[in-house]
């Protein structure tokens, strides 16, 4: 079940990545773009948790364990990485695609939860390096691979294939804090409002920076689906501080890139992007991500 949620992680992931990444591309600025989904995501899990006992209590715990300082400062800059996300989102995936945009992804997940998962920064402790694991990393490192091959490095620049790198390694962090944060404040709900109120703040400063360079794009777009990226950020969000204590960082990771390669190639199929690999890199990237997930899944029972 716990891996199941995974798959529906990247799912989730895949789909706002094209949300965020055309918006981005319509309002001509990927840090705006980024900002304005995180600040529809605070405003819906806000709404969430008031109609939600529990989640009000949580968050109660989680402004006193602030106050008191009984709560890590660097347990509240999940949503720092957050932001790294969502931005990298408009600014690559718009052209790029989903496909390409999740194989860099991809490489920086799976090789931060390996570290992460062998030093026991996330909440379920150390997990061991196992044979299966680091085969699984390696298969979708090779995934990776594929996806460069080809002439996908002639059509985009360096820089745009690093970023999503950069996101993956971030998101790994985000949700092994996320989860030790969850655990803290006995609630995934509210880690996961924090996590957003950190976001939205680096992505104000973020923003208002580059309105003041660049200047406010001239219209938004009046598109009501351009800004449910939100929403899906704050679904999986919550969801992988649930789940990552029962999945270890790296499996969590290969659960959604799983979700994330098979949704993001259907999504490309139907609405093409700009630059993005070949139909055989993209049927060959899948299967050896899906590969790279039944090597790393622990099935042996426990006995009773």
């Amino acid at each position: 079940m716990a891996l199941g949620g995974a798959v529906a992680i990247g799912v989730m992931t895949a789909i706002q990545a094209r949300i965020n990444g055309v918006l981005g591309v319509r309002v001509d600025n990927g840090i705006v773009a980024g900002f304005l989904s995180f600040a529809v995501g605070l405003v819906a899990l806000a709404v969430v948790i008031s109609f939600l006992p529990s989640a009000r209590r949580g968050a109660l715990r989680l402004g006193r364990g602030i106050r008191d300082r009984s709560i890590p400062f660097w347990m509240l800059l999940g949503g720092a990485c957050g932001a790294l996300t969502v931005s990298t989102q408009g600014l690559t995936a718009g052209i790029l695609g989903v496909s390409l945009f999740t194989v860099g992804v991809v490489a920086g997940q799976t090789l931060h939860g390996l570290v992460l998962d062998r030093i026991g920064f996330g909440p379920a402790g150390v997990v061991a390096v196992t044979p299966g694991r680091v085969m699984g990393g390696v298969l979708a490192l090779a995934a990776v691979g594929i996806s460069l091959s080809g002439d996908v490095l002639a059509t985009a620049p360096l820089w745009m294939l690093l970023l999503p790198f950069a996101a993956g390694v971030g998101i790994a962090w985000q949700a092994a804090t996320n989860g030790r944060l969850a655990q803290r404040v006995q609630s995934p709900i509210a880690a996961t409002l924090m996590s957003f109120i950190a976001g939205t703040l680096v992505l104000a400063v973020a923003a208002g920076t580059s309105v003041a360079v660049r200047g406010w794009p001239a219209a938004l777009p009046t598109e009501p689906w351009l800004y449910l990226g939100g929403f899906l950020g704050a679904g999986y969000i919550l969801l992988g501080a649930f789940i990552v204590a029962h999945t270890g960082v790296l499996l969590m990771g290969l659960g959604s890139v799983l979700g994330q390669l098979v949704t993001s190639v259907v999504i490309d199929l139907l609405w093409p992007a700009q630059a993005g690999p070949a139909l055989w890199q993209v049927i060959a990237m899948v299967i050896v991500a899906v590969g790279s997930v039944l090597v790393a899944v622990p099935w042996r029972r426990r006995r009773l």
